[in-house]
C-alpha cells in the first residue's frame, strides 16, 4: 500500500469511526493531555511505600488520581521501550527492539503505524514535546525521542510552554532526566537506611549508589510540583488529564536491561481533571492492580481525546467506553543494548514470572563498556567475587552462563532471586506461561529471532562513547527531531 492510499483510507476510517456515539470532534468538550515521563524509574515514590525518598507532590498527584501497581514497559531499556509506547505497537513488531538502531539508515515504520503525535495531530490535538519552560523553573525538558527508526518531518508542532494556553486542546510530554545515570540530585537520603535488594552486595558503594538514585527521584518530584502547579497558575489544570510514568525500569545493574520487574516495571500514576466528566472505570484515590504494557498509554491516550484505536494498534484501551477487557500477561522484550548482545523473551501474569532466555551461554555480566563506566556495583560484584565475598544469592550475577528458563512467584519472592523452573510443584505454571509466551512471539512476528550481522554490533561498541547516553545523538552534532 502506498501512502497516499494509506492516507485516503486514514482519513476515511477516521470520517466513519468519528460518527460512532461518544465521539466529540468539539475541541471545548476534549481534554488536554500532558505526559510527564521520567527516565530509568522504578515505583520507588513515596506513594509506592519507598523510603528515603521524599516525593510529596507525586505522592499528591497519586491521592487526587489513580495509582498504578501492575504496570510494565515491553523493553527495559529507553530506546526500544520509547519506540514502543509511541507507536502502541511491540518493538519486536516493528523491528524497533535493538538499542539505538536504525538511526542513519532509513528505516521506517510499518504502513499503518506511526507515532501518537500523528494520530492526534489528524484528530485537531496540537503536539508538543516541551523543552522551553517557565524561566523561574531553572531547568528546561530534555525533548527525549530516541526512537529505533526515521521519522520524516516535524512530529511535535511546538517546544515552548507559553504556547500551551492558546494551543488546545493540546497533547504535550515533558521529559526529566534525574533518575538517569549519572543521577542529579541533592543528599539527602541517608545510605545506612536506604533498602536495598538482596541479590547486591550490602557494602558502603552499594548503599552510596542506591542513595543517589532515590536523591534523584526526590529531585524529579520537585520538579514535577513546579509543572503541576504551573498548571494552576495558567488555567489549565482543569481541563488537563496529567499521566506519569517512567520510560523503563531503574538504573541499576539487575534493573535497566534486564527483564525483572526490576527492569520493566514503571510508576504510572493518572489525575483526571475536575472541568472534564471523568470515565466510568477512573475512580480518583484508588489503586488499580491490573496488568498494563506501556503501549496501552497510547491507545488509551487516544481514547481519552476521542480517537478510535488505530486497526494495527497493539496497545490496549483502559479507559472509557471503549476500554478492552485487563490484560492477563504482560510482555517484553530485551535485544542488543549498546555493543552487548542478549535475546530475553518474557511474560507476567498477576503473580509469576517467565523468562527465556535464548542466549543463555553469555553471562549475566557480559561486558558493556556503558555499564562499567556509569554502573558502580557491576564492577563492585566482579571484585568481591574474586575474593569469595558475594553470598550465594549475590554470586548468581557472576556465573559464566545463565539458565535457559526463569520463573519465580512474585507474591512469596518479589526479588525474584528464586528460581522456579525446575520445580515440579510449578510445571503447570511454567508450561502455561511457557506457551503463551511463544504464542505472542508467533502472533507479533518477533524481529529478533533475526540477529544483527556482526559488523553491527561491532559498530555499536566502536561509536557508542561518541553518543550523547541521554538522546541517543551522535555528540557533537544536533540531533534531528
Amino acid at each position: 500500500m502506498n501512502h497516499y492510499v494509506f492516507r485516503f483510507l486514514h482519513g476515511l476510517f477516521l470520517i466513519l469511526a468519528t460518527a460512532a456515539p461518544g465521539y466529540s470532534t468539539d475541541s471545548k468538550s476534549r481534554p488536554n493531555i500532558l505526559w510527564l515521563i521520567a527516565e530509568d524509574l522504578g515505583p520507588h515514590l513515596g506513594c509506592y511505600g519507598a523510603k528515603e525518598v521524599w516525593t510529596p507532590n507525586l505522592d499528591k498527584l497519586a491521592a487526587d488520581g489513580v495509582r498504578y501497581t501492575r504496570a510494565f514497559t515491553t523493553a527495559p531499556v529507553c530506546s526500544p521501550s520509547r519506540s514502543a509506547f509511541m507507536t502502541g505497537m511491540y518493538q519486536t513488531a516493528i523491528g524497533a527492539h535493538n538499542h539505538r538502531s536504525h538511526r542513519d539508515d532509513g528505516y521506517k515504520l510499518p504502513e499503518g503505524v506511526r507515532v501518537l503525535p500523528d494520530w492526534l495531530r489528524d484528530a485537531g490535538y496540537f503536539t508538543a514535546n516541551l523543552r522551553e519552560l517557565p524561566k523561574e523553573f531553572g531547568f528546561k525538558g530534555t525533548g527525549k525521542t530516541d526512537w529505533n527508526f526515521t521519522y520524516e518531518g516535524k512530529p511535535y508542532d511546538f517546544d515552548k510552554w507559553d504556547d500551551l494556553k492558546s494551543h488546545q486542546p493540546f497533547y504535550a510530554q515533558i521529559n526529566f532526566h534525574e533518575t538517569h545515570r549519572k543521577f542529579n540530585g541533592e543528599k539527602r537520603a541517608d545510605p545506612a537506611k536506604v533498602v536495598i535488594p538482596p541479590y547486591y552486595p550490602d557494602h558502603p558503594v552499594t548503599r552510596e549508589d542506591w542513595a543517589k538514585y532515590l536523591d534523584a527521584a526526590t529531585e524529579l518530584d520537585r520538579k514535577i510540583g513546579l509543572i503541576l502547579k504551573q498548571l494552576e497558575t495558567d488555567g489549565l489544570a482543569d481541563n488537563t488529564v496529567v499521566i506519569f510514568f517512567g520510560d523503563n525500569g531503574q538504573a541499576h545493574v539487575r534493573g535497566k536491561q534486564f527483564c525483572y520487574d526490576s527492569g520493566l516495571r514503571v510508576p504510572l500514576i493518572i489525575r483526571w481533571p475536575k472541568g472534564v466528566p471523568a470515565p466510568k472505570n477512573f475512580k480518583p484515590g484508588t489503586v488499580d492492580s491490573q496488568l498494563h504494557d506501556s503501549i496501552d498509554w497510547s491507545a488509551t491516550t487516544l481514547a481519552i481525546a476521542g480517537v478510535p484505536k488505530p486497526p494495527k494498534m497493539q496497545g490496549h484501551v483502559f479507559l472509557g467506553d471503549r476500554a478492552e477487557p485487563p490484560r492477563e500477561y504482560s510482555f517484553g522484550a530485551r535485544d542488543r543494548c549498546d555493543e552487548t548482545v542478549f535475546r530475553f523473551r518474557t511474560v507476567r501474569d498477576a503473580r509469576y514470572r517467565y523468562i527465556r532466555n535464548f542466549t543463555s551461554d553469555r553471562p549475566f555480566l557480559q561486558s558493556n563498556a556503558y555499564k562499567e563506566r556509569q554502573y558502580p556495583v557491576w564492577n563492585l560484584l566482579k571484585e568481591l567475587h574474586t575474593q569469595g565475598k558475594l553470598t550465594p544469592t549475590q554470586a548468581v550475577l557472576c556465573a559464566p552462563t545463565m539458565p535457559a528458563e526463569e520463573l519465580y512467584d512474585l507474591e512469596r519472592d518479589p526479588y525474584e532471586i528464586k528460581n522456579l523452573a525446575d520445580s515440579s510443584e510449578h510445571a503447570n505454571v511454567l508450561k502455561r506461561l511457557r506457551a503463551a509466551l511463544e504464542q505472542w512471539i508467533a502472533d507479533t512476528h518477533d524481529a529478533g529471532a533475526a540477529m544483527e550481522p556482526p559488523e553491527i554490533v561491532a559498530r555499536q561498541g566502536a561509536t557508542k562513547p561518541d553518543t550523547d547516553p541521554n538522546t541517543g545523538a551522535k555528540r557533537g552534532k544536533k540531533r534531528k527531531k
